[in-house]
């Protein structure tokens, strides 16, 4: 007993440094600095804290990945592929539900969605609630990225450091961003990259004061990856073919596929998250996602995990036997080539199967895998097709495809060239490919925009006009309020009430416009000041009419679901200065303004506009 207390004194003791550390360390930066000093100390905090995250993430998937598969017979399949990823999604599902008790899945999508509301607030457990879910999906199987998490948990950095230092929702915007930024620079030790996927995914607004303190958390994160993993990019390149003007119809043809195939995987996506959206019961969406991953693991081996080592065994010219070890398809190239066409059709099922059935985990790692398997099974189908070899005009290296094809599932999928370019060149060192990059990058993106206009992480919020964009008067209007716009002090009136109530009630209010409502508050339409005026100082008329004498319907009706975008819209229809409000039942809430909305939207561009 005297030991536990023991114990438990030494753990208060300890939180309670810890406590008076940081006090400590806000209150020297809260200190003499200006805003954009604390900004940027923030920054460095930020890309440490997301540079050391990410360390430990990789180290826990790598450590259950290695307890678990490091036996395997190499030519042989496993039946424990079956299993595992079961046993992941089951873990993490438990985890979610007893620990962190809270949803987090679609980690972008809800860094989107608390960006696009103006207050960039995320929950304080994702600062290691998503490490631990994903660590252990990922671990045991489950076909998904750590990058998407790791991006939440980044942004959860961002955001607690904000709320710790009480920073403006505009400044908050910018931290949560930096966050982002940190997360992907430190697990990709990728810094341009970063900052291109906040720009381009999340959609920050890019100015100097808000480059600035994203560059110093990118850097800090790479520096912080550097530290634990060395400098070398994450995967082993050497450029062995370089690129020449002849390959330039290979190239967009490749991008054109890319293009295709991000449009598959993101059709495929959304169909099956609706399947798993319309199961009840969280046991039955276990049940199905487990049966589907396990099995095509089973078969498709290379579906275990990220896939990164087999990218690495692809831009390596690995043997077929490398490739196909564990799977059915064990063999020569003829059958690697079959291998890997059926993994681009069933990949979309089992990244799906994994976060549908419970487990937690994202489509970075997923895209990067399919495009380096797209590259190279065009590379080869290509070079077989035309009858060329190399050093033949027109030839494509199968490895350097494989790097195109990386960079256009991610100009596709997630709507991001600029991203998908200088990730792959980051993450191989291939600086040298930036011309095919961008050709496959932007090709892909082409392609895939004529179909879908937002990204897989984007679509979800625009379906509900709650995304923010470049276009700043549309995102002004996502950010906006429409519950703040809302006035409430117009007094209602009945349609059964004479003329002499009318009229006190116009003598005690300030407004010109009043409601006409039923007993029920159902609304009925409206009265003007300007409707009564002729007859609210006649005495002797004052039993003789009433309110349903003056009422007339408004210009329009706004609902309290719709969008600002629905509401400025029918301002500018009907030219009215004030528009009714009513709830889903028809009960009258109150009115909008067109001074007031232009009001907050002037305050609000302002905030957008400030450097």
């Amino acid at each position: 007993m005297d030991k536990e207390k023991g114990s438990g004194t030494m753990l208060f003791e300890v939180r309670r440094k810890e406590i008076s550390f940081l006090n400590a360390v806000t209150t020297w930066i809260k200190g003499d600095h200006t805003q954009n000093q604390i900004v940027l100390m923030i920054s460095v905090l930020v890309g440490i804290c997301t540079g050391i995250t990410a360390f430990v993430l990789k180290w826990i998937i790598e450590a259950i990945q290695h307890l678990l598969t490091s036996r395997f017979i190499e030519n042989e399949s496993n039946e424990l592929y079956l299993i595992y990823p079961a046993i992941g999604i089951l873990l993490t599902m438990l985890f979610v539900k007893y620990i962190v008790k809270g949803d987090i899945s679609h980690g972008v999508t809800k860094i989107l969605y608390a960006m696009s509301r103006g207050r960039s607030r995320i929950k304080s457990h994702n600062r290691w609630s998503s490490v631990i879910a994903s660590a252990i999906t990922i671990g045991f199987g489950g076909s998904v990225g750590a990058e998407a998490p790791i991006v939440l948990t980044g942004a959860a950095w961002g955001s607690d450091f904000g709320k710790r230092f009480h920073m403006p929702p505009n400044i908050m915007m910018l931290l949560v961003g930096c966050g982002a930024a940190g997360a992907v620079s430190g697990v990709f030790k990728a810094p341009i990259a970063g900052v291109m996927f906040v720009t381009e995914v999340l959609m920050l607004e890019l100015n100097m004061s808000s480059l600035l303190p994203l560059l110093v958390t990118s850097i800090t994160s790479v520096c912080v990856s550097y530290a634990f993993y060395g400098t070398a990019p994450q995967f082993d390149f050497n450029l062995s073919s370089w690129f020449t003007i002849d390959r330039i119809p290979g190239c967009i043809v490749l991008g054109i596929f890319c293009g295709l195939l991000s449009l598959y995987f993101t059709r495929a996506m959304n169909w099956m998250e609706g399947i798993f959206g319309r199961i009840n019961g969280n046991i039955y969406k276990f049940l199905l996602g487990a049966s589907l991953l396990g099995v095509l693991i089973y078969f498709f081996p290379v579906m275990y995990g990220e896939g990164y080592k087999v990218i690495n065994q692809l831009i390596n010219n690995a043997s077929a036997e490398e490739i196909t070890q564990h799977s059915l398809f064990y063999g020569g190239k003829a059958n690697l080539l079959i291998y890997l066409s059926l993994v681009l059709v069933f990949k979309v099922f089992a990244t799906t199967a994994t976060n549908g059935g419970g487990g937690c985990g994202g489509t970075f790692a997923p895209c990067l895998f399919l495009g380096c398997i797209a590259g190279y099974v065009f590379a080869n189908v290509w070079n077989s097709s035309l009858g060329i070899d190399v050093g033949t005009a027109g030839y494509v290296s199968v490895k350097n495809c494989g790097l195109y094809g990386m960079a256009g599932l991610m100009s596709g999928v997630m709507h991001a060239p600029l991203t998908g370019i200088f990730l792959i060149a980051e993450l191989t060192g291939g600086y040298n490919l930036f011309v095919p990059l961008m050709i496959v990058s932007v090709v892909s993106y082409l392609v895939i925009n004529m179909f879908e206009p937002h990204s897989i992480y984007a679509m979800r919020l625009a379906r509900k006009g709650e995304l923010l964009t470049h276009d700043k008067d549309k995102a002004i209007l996502t950010v906006l309020n429409l519950e703040s716009l809302i006035e409430r002090d117009h007094r209602t009136v009945t349609p059964d009430m004479e003329l002499s109530q009318l009229t006190h009630t116009i003598s005690k209010s300030h407004r010109n416009i009043f409601p006409v409502v039923d007993t029920s508050g159902r609304f009925l339409g409206v009265v003007s000041l300007d409707s009564v005026r002729n007859v609210m100082f006649r005495s002797e008329l004052y039993h003789q009419y009433k309110v349903k004498s003056f009422m007339k319907d408004p210009p329009a009706l706004l609902g309290i679901n719709d969008t600002l975008k629905v509401v400025t819209k029918k301002f500018d229809e009907t030219g009215a200065w004030n528009l009714p409000i009513v709830d889903n039942d028809y009960k009258y809430v109150g009115f909008i303004s067109r001074s007031g909305l232009f009001n907050s939207y002037r305050s609000t561009l302002i905030k957008f506009s400030q450097e």
